[in-house]
């Protein structure tokens, strides 16, 4: 019996060794040796401060900033509980939401925004008329929860929001937004993107505050 364990047993110390120790430590290595920056998280620093990461979106609420795509990540841009509402397109909590009261009179804690919600909501804090078609970004949640980047046109049609908060011109706003926008990879794959942290960034750094 022992003759028959024997090479079973070596098998999986074998295996515990290359697959559990050595191969991730030469993936580990040799990222940080060819990607350093992405190996660590694709930080990003101001001042020697850590403030963010290009790929985990964060809750901007502030008028003066930018603001990223709805999340249902645990209670909003949560990177602990990254997540998408799994609803379909069809679903009508998706489309209308939930909202209940409470006895007491209070929301219910389980209420939840849908599309015609945040697009309402998006118009008035923007200043955007019905008759403006509102970007797929601007009113669903990502699957992630957690997406760094919008659009253009969800960025455009924040920039007079911003430009009045901030008492500078829409045209200097609309600027940096071209200046940080992300063209197609390799020219074909994805859409043309905003990443929302460096956007924001960008703006402080030119009003000198940070």
């Amino acid at each position: 019996m022992l003759r028959e364990l024997r090479p079973a047993i070596m098998m999986v110390f074998t295996f515990i060794l290359f697959t559990g120790l050595l191969y991730p430590l030469a993936v580990t290595g040799s990222a940080s040796v060819l990607f350093p920056k992405q190996a660590k998280g694709s930080l990003i620093e101001k001042n020697g401060v850590v403030v963010g990461s290009e790929w985990i979106g964060q809750n901007f609420a502030a008028p003066n900033y930018f603001h990223p795509r709805p999340s249902a990540a645990g209670n909003g841009y949560d990177g602990a509980n990254s997540s998408g509402t799994n609803l379909g397109p069809l679903s009508d909590k998706l489309i209308n939401g939930i909202h209940k009261k409470l006895p007491d009179g209070k929301d219910d804690p389980s209420n939840f925004d849908g599309v015609k919600d945040l697009a309402a909501a998006y118009r008035k804090e923007n200043g955007v008329s019905d008759a403006t078609a509102l970007p797929a970004d601007a009113v669903t949640r990502s699957a992630s929860g957690l997406d760094p980047e919008i659009s253009p046109a969800n960025a455009e049609l924040q920039a007079k929001r911003v430009a009045d908060a901030r008492h500078i011109s829409v045209e200097d706003v609309k600027r940096k937004i071209a200046e940080n926008t992300q063209t197609r990879t390799l020219g074909i794959l994805g859409e043309p993107r905003v990443n929302v942290l460096k956007l924001n960034l960008a703006l402080d750094s030119k009003l000198r505050l940070l």
